[in-house]
């Protein structure tokens, strides 16, 4: 699964490892994230995120 760095602060989106602390399940891709959710560091939107190589 790709990972995704958000271009406000750099956090980066591991689908390997979820988001826990928005009750994201491990395994969730980026693109099935909720529309509304949002960098959990630094609350930056979805279309701020770039695919990561």
């Amino acid at each position: 699964m790709e990972k995704w760095e958000c271009t406000v602060c750099g956090y980066i989106y591991d689908p390997e490892v979820g988001d826990q602390d928005n009750n994201i399940a491990a395994g969730t891709s980026f693109e099935d994230l909720p529309e509304d959710w949002t960098c959990p560091v630094c609350n930056a939107p979805k279309d701020l995120f770039v695919k990561r190589e």
